[in-house]
């Protein structure tokens, strides 16, 4: 139960992540909605998750996946750069995250 309550924290904050690209672009109610409402809904699931499993490891997997997929976003969908060096750095991180939770 608590990664999955990782995970629906993850979604959530990528939603915060658009929102937040959105908010900062055109200040609108749905906007404002998706930012704030991402985030903190993202911290109330990975509170809930802290529950049944440690917090160093929750938040870090969290962490982690939240990175990535901002990063992906940012780079599909808003044209962030994507050179060699974001996708080598963004496979290390993901690296990263499936050795925690493999140990864990």
């Amino acid at each position: 139960m608590g990664w999955f309550f990782v995970a629906i924290a993850a979604v959530l904050e990528l939603f915060g992540v658009i929102g937040l690209n959105k908010f900062s672009e055109k200040k609108t109610f749905v906007h404002s909605i998706l930012f704030f409402g991402g985030f903190g809904g993202s911290f109330l699931f990975l509170y809930a998750s802290f529950n049944y499993l440690q917090v160093s490891i929750a938040y870090a997997v969290w962490t982690g996946i939240g990175t990535v997929a901002a990063v992906l976003v940012n780079m599909v969908f808003f044209n962030e750069s994507k050179s060699l060096n974001r996708i080598i750095s963004l496979i290390v991180i993901i690296v990263g995250v499936v050795g925690l939770k493999a140990v864990s």
